[in-house]
C-alpha cells in the first residue's frame, strides 16, 4: 500500500499539500459503489457485519499502488446479474478517474476493475457471506 500520496506536478508557494491513501480508497470506493449496476465492493465478513449494523467501510475493495508508472488504483466488485460488464467496468474506471482528480487534483495512471462475481437478484444476505468467505480461503 502508498504511504502517502504527494502532490508534486505543480510548485505551490503556501506549502506541500499531502492526501492519505485512505482518502483515495474512499473517494474511489464511493465513486465505484454510485455506477449503477454495482452491487457491492468486495470485502471481508467483518467489513460485511459492519454494515450489517450501519458501519460502511467505503474504502472496501480498493486498493492503490504506486509504481514507477505513477498511482493505480485497484477495484474489486461485484455486480448486478443482467448488466453489461464491459459497460459498467468503463463506467466505474471513467467515475473513479474523474472524482481522484476533481478531488485531489491527481492524475491516475490506471485504474482496473476486477468483476468478483455476478449477484443474482434475490440474493440473501448470508449469501454474499459466503462469498467472501471464498475471498478469504485464497
Amino acid at each position: 500500500m502508498v504511504d502517502s500520496v504527494r502532490d508534486y506536478q505543480r510548485p505551490n508557494p503556501h506549502g506541500e499539500i499531502e492526501v492519505a491513501p485512505e482518502v483515495m480508497e474512499i473517494i474511489a470506493g464511493i465513486a465505484a459503489n454510485e455506477v449503477n449496476g454495482v452491487y457491492a465492493m468486495q470485502g471481508k465478513i467483518t467489513k460485511k457485519m459492519n454494515n450489517i449494523f450501519g458501519k460502511t467501510n467505503h474504502k472496501k475493495g480498493v486498493h492503490l499502488i504506486s509504481d514507477e508508472d505513477g498511482l493505480k488504483v485497484e477495484i474489486y466488485c461485484y455486480l448486478k446479474f443482467g448488466v453489461n460488464v464491459p459497460e459498467v467496468a468503463r463506467t466505474i474506471q471513467r467515475k473513479v478517474r474523474e472524482q481522484i482528480l476533481h478531488m485531489t487534483d491527481i492524475t491516475l495512471s490506471e485504474v482496473n476493475v476486477h468483476i468478483a462475481d455476478i449477484v443474482p437478484e434475490k440474493t440473501e444476505i448470508q449469501d454474499l457471506f459466503d462469498l467472501d468467505g471464498e475471498e478469504d480461503e485464497k
